[in-house]
């Protein structure tokens, strides 16, 4: 390259994956924290048709894509298919997860060796906040669904939704 050549600066991407049924404060966090070290991150709904959710994928993506505004750096998709062609589709060399404990460690880890073996994409492991090491999408649901208080789990427009769907249930 010359001195005059101009070559333009890589984008470092990253994504989150999950199935975000619903969005939890512990996502939140994670994906907070992911996009202070990137400058662009794919928070990407994996679906699931074997799955059934309590909310739909574009419900799904429209409460995801309102609690991550603030971020300006985070784009909400949705993809059915394997990981790492959702990554080399989008020239994504990351994926970051949150991990609450060893046995989610157990999991990730032979998750992120296929993934990294069949692309090269590296995987980020990223240690929950302590304040949610607990929390799950599917505790939460149950929590909510025998009555229990769940509203400092959720951001406020996620509680309100999910509060909405159980009731008409």
């Amino acid at each position: 390259m010359t001195g005059t050549e101009s070559e333009e600066p890589q984008l470092r991407r990253a994504v989150c994956p999950g199935s975000y049924d619903p969005i939890t404060n512990g996502h939140l966090d994670i994906i907070g924290r992911a996009s202070k070290l990137y400058d662009e991150v794919y928070v990407t709904v994996m679906i699931n048709k074997s799955k059934k959710g309590l909310f739909t994928v574009d419900e799904r993506i429209d409460l995801i894509r309102q609690v991550t505004s603030e971020f300006g750096n985070v784009r909400v998709e949705s993809f059915h298919g394997l990981l790492v062609d959702y990554c080399k589709q989008r020239d994504i060399p990351a994926i970051v997860k949150g991990l609450r404990a060893v046995s989610d460690f157990d999991y990730e880890l032979q998750m992120a060796q296929m993934n990294n073996g069949l692309t090269g994409v590296e995987t980020l492991f990223v240690p929950t906040n302590p304040t949610y090491s607990f929390l799950s999408s599917s505790l939460v649901k149950e929590v909510a669904a025998w009555g229990g208080d769940v509203s400092h789990l959720l951001p406020d427009a996620v509680f309100d939704a999910l509060s909405r769907r159980l009731r008409e249930q």
